[in-house]
């Protein structure tokens, strides 16, 4: 799978889902770094079916109104260490995996998954 992470998720979630065998870069790899805005970070992603990986609920009204970005996994867990992130996404792959499948999908974790699909 191709993740895009939002600039509030931290690299180390990128490493280690590269170290498992995922393409995923971090929006302050961009040229823009921090100062990409949603809009690039969403047409980036559905331009290179990207999931983006965010805590910013500005990119849930963003999918749910414009349906952009077309893959999206929300984490609505507040202020959690690194470890439990790595441990939230590790133990929801396969989920993230099937869902990649479709179009499009929504899905927030957190105490527990809500799923949208396009």
């Amino acid at each position: 799978m191709n993740f895009l992470c939002d600039v509030h998720i931290p690299i180390k979630l990128v490493k280690h889902l590269s170290s498992i065998g995922h393409s995923a870069s971090h929006v302050n790899s961009l040229p823009s770094k921090w100062h990409t805005t949603d809009a690039e970070i969403c047409a980036l992603a559905d331009k290179q079916d990207l999931i983006v990986i965010t805590k910013d609920e500005d990119f849930r009204n963003s999918f749910l109104i414009r349906q952009t970005p077309k893959k999206l996994v929300r984490i609505v867990l507040g202020n959690i260490s690194n470890q439990m992130l790595i441990e939230l996404i590790q133990r929801n792959l396969p989920l993230i995996s099937k869902l990649n499948e479709e179009t499009g999908f929504f899905l927030e974790l957190g105490g527990s998954a809500v799923v949208y699909n396009l």
